[in-house]
């Protein structure tokens, strides 16, 4: 496939559909490259990729073994009567057991795993209601019986954790940054979990007792371990704090990278950076970092755009045939999961997308008539892990409220889905028994509003029908009755265990089936 690009004067090449495409979908996209765009130094070689030529296929269907409990209708749906009967707080399951959980006062957005230990993501303030506060710390040796065994009480983990709170393995560290609502900064707080039950607080100085200069949404390592990088959302600052000692945290470089910087997933080698941007990714060169060269320049290296998926999350950098991928992620807009052959990063291929059938442009109708009463996010994947990350075989991602979905991508032609677990609904939860619940906070409001570009667009090309998207729960949009759980988090593979927080049921342990997945040797769990 033939992407439309822009070259570094501006002038276009169209791919092999081009003009049979969405031209709005295409202009926003080409908007928010140029803006992006706008805020770097661009080198003479860089180039960015319009990818209008969306695949609008759902993955096959999980066939479902002994013992489960399946989905009625659409892959990924659940049904407006589903929430309103009841059945949806008996959750679906397909080739999943649940072996044990700890729900606590909620999963908070994004939660960490190491060895045999989790840590919940806090959300300010209701994690500061808990007993104890901040960000719980379980303790699963006994995958059938989790328990909270402490908590981390520094001002970054009782600040709210948001997207930042992430692990090394090489290093054995966990860090995040304080982000009380969507933006913070500031707060930062590096941890040895080398005993991973029992963190142990590292910088005592800067970042804790002392804010460091940087703002934040989202975080996360450099490979080695030697750099935690903190993007903010608008207007995309990005920047690099230097933990090789982690006690005393600095900040060695900052920058605009993009419009609406986000996640991002680093090179193994930690020179190349995939920022997830408003509509796509923003590719980075971040080697000068990387090799603490003084005054380090960051430049635009390349922008991969598309017209479904108006919000990216984050990206895995993985390998297949020793050829370097990226899986990316979107959050909103019913994008799916993408897979780009990024070996040439100036000539990226598009191999590959996951998308349920419920994300289809001509199911956005059935989409919000089931989603509209259980608040803002419907169903998207948030975040997303690979199993190893050369040569993966499956990818388990956490979809919203479509649960935790796992898929088998041995053959990126053959992608299917293996598996599937959609946690019980806690209707009518409070935010006095979750305050750490983001879906408890967020169901103030009813409808799902991130969905409602992508809803549109398939309203001006005729995908669906508008009498299809009203249903006995349209008259919610105030007030979510949490008839679904949302499911944010990265799953972790451990074995044939995945290790899953979700925002209103909490931590925990699942076991795949062995008749669909069986573990390779070399299994490493990865987020990128």
């Amino acid at each position: 496939m033939m992407p439309a690009r822009f070259d570094a004067h501006g002038a276009t090449r169209p791919g092999t559909r081009w003009r049979r495409r969405l031209r709005a979908a295409t202009c926003l996209a080409a908007g928010a490259t140029l803006v992006s765009t706008l805020l770097v130094a661009t080198p003479a070689d860089a180039a960015n990729h319009l990818f209008p030529d969306i695949s609008e296929v759902s993955v096959p269907q999980a066939d479902c073994g002994p013992g489960s409990l399946p989905e009625p209708g659409l892959q990924g749906d659940v049904s407006a009567e589903d929430r309103l009967s009841g059945r949806s707080m008996r959750g679906y399951r397909c080739n999943i057991t649940r072996l044990g959980g700890v729900r606590g006062a909620g999963g908070g957005i994004v939660s960490a795993n190491f060895e045999h230990c989790s840590y919940t993501g806090s959300l300010f303030p209701g994690n500061n209601w808990v007993n104890p506060p901040g960000v719980q710390v379980i303790d699963a040796s006994d995958p059938t019986a989790p328990r909270v065994v402490g908590s981390l009480t520094d001002p970054a983990m009782r600040g709210g954790t948001w997207e930042t709170l992430k692990v090394n393995k090489q290093r054995k560290l966990l860090a995040a940054t304080s982000v009380p609502l969507l933006w913070g900064g500031g707060f930062f707080a590096v941890y040895d979990i080398s005993d991973c039950a029992h963190p142990k607080l590292l910088n005592t100085g800067p970042g804790t007792s002392t804010p460091l200069p940087f703002t934040s949404h989202e975080g996360g390592f450099s490979p080695d371990g030697r750099t935690y990088w903190a993007s903010g959302v608008f207007p995309g600052h990005l920047s690099a704090i230097d933990i090789a000692d982690p006690r005393s945290p600095r900040v060695i470089w900052q920058g605009l990278h993009s419009f609406l910087g986000h996640g991002f997933g680093v090179s193994p080698d930690g020179n190349r950076m995939f920022l997830s941007n408003m509509a796509g990714v923003t590719v980075l060169d971040i080697s000068d970092v990387q090799r603490r060269r003084p005054h380090p320049q960051v430049p635009h290296v390349a922008a991969y755009l598309w017209p479904d998926g108006q919000l990216n999350q984050h990206s895995i950098p993985i390998t297949y045939r020793g050829r370097p991928h990226i899986v990316t992620a979107d959050e909103a807009g019913s994008g799916g999961v993408k897979i780009f052959d990024v070996t040439r990063v100036n000539t990226p291929r598009y191999t590959a997308q996951i998308k349920l059938e419920i994300n289809l442009p001509e199911h956005l109708d059935t989409n919000l008539r089931s989603s509209t009463g259980g608040s803002l996010f419907s169903s998207n994947p948030h975040y997303c892990a690979v199993d190893r990350p050369n040569d993966p075989t499956a990818l388990a991602c956490g979809w919203e409220s479509s649960g935790i979905r796992v898929f088998d991508i041995r053959d990126l032609d053959r992608i299917r889905e293996i598996a599937y677990y959609n946690p019980p609904a806690r209707t009518g939860t409070t935010l006095l028994e979750t305050p750490n619940s983001p879906h408890v906070v967020g169901s103030l409001l009813g409808v799902p509003a991130v969905e409602f570009l992508s809803l549109g667009m398939s309203i001006a090309n005729g995908k669906v029908r508008l009498n299809e998207m009203v249903g006995p729960r349209s008259g919610m949009v105030v007030g979510g009755d949490m008839s679904t759980d949302w499911c944010m988090s990265p799953p972790e593979f451990r074995g044939n265990e995945l290790r899953v927080t979700c925002s209103d049921g909490g931590f925990q342990v699942l076991r795949l089936s062995p008749a669909v997945y069986t573990p390779p040797p070399d299994q490493d769990s990865s987020i990128g």
